[in-house]
């Protein structure tokens, strides 16, 4: 089974890629949304340097494809089906836990170009969730997270300590309700941690994010 990665460059996304490979799905590219310019994530911030140095780690090609939140699905239905003829593809793998709109519109999309829409952590216990990344060697920062949170979190490693602490704090421990998003420095999947570049933390839009040097 040839898949593609929705690949955020998050925790989620890498142990749902993890999850696959180990059941014997086999991964071709992986595919990032990008905002209308094409130069940072549309979900996380990230900017493309660092999700290509990703793609790199993992000898995967990536496909980052910028879009408007109007255009947004008709071109991710558009680039499964070039990327399902290209790569042989049977299905698309993502990291959501238990948001059901997000499976539906990743069932919805799927379908239209016939491949299968597979959510290896679905309705798993988040805290257990996150421990088994942290388990199973995913190295992973924060990098962007609501006020509640604040900027002091903004560059912190994910523990299973600060995992605890954010679930005391009545902050889900997965962020899976965009409290705050991560970025993978390194896990089984790599041949070598990536490296960052400098970076400074705002507060834009009520939310806080890292701003990358280029």
């Amino acid at each position: 089974m040839n898949f593609v990665s929705s690949w955020s460059g998050g925790k989620d996304s890498c142990y749902a890629m993890m999850q696959a490979v180990a059941q014997g799905f086999v991964p071709k590219v992986l595919l990032n949304m990008m905002n209308e310019n094409g130069k940072i994530s549309r979900s996380h911030g990230l900017p493309l340097s660092i999700l290509k140095q990703q793609a790199q780690k993992m000898n995967l090609p990536l496909e980052a494809i910028p879009a408007t939140w109007n255009d947004y699905e008709a071109k991710f239905i558009d680039i499964l089906k070039r990327l399902k003829t290209n790569y042989n593809l049977d299905s698309a793998v993502f990291g959501d836990i238990d948001l059901q709109d997000h499976k539906d519109w990743e069932d919805k999309v799927c379908q239209a170009v016939s491949i299968k829409a597979v959510l290896p952590l679905w309705q798993q216990d988040r805290i257990v969730l996150v421990n088994e990344m942290l388990e199973n060697g995913i190295i992973t920062m924060i990098v962007s997270c609501n006020p509640m949170m604040g900027e002091d979190y903004l560059g912190k490693i994910l523990t299973k300590e600060l995992a605890k602490e954010l679930l005391e704090k009545g902050i889900d421990p997965c962020g899976e309700n965009g409290e705050f998003h991560t970025l993978v420095l390194n896990c089984p999947l790599f041949s070598e941690a990536i490296e960052l570049p400098n970076f400074t933390k705002i507060t834009h839009n009520d939310y806080c994010f890292i701003v990358w040097e280029e």
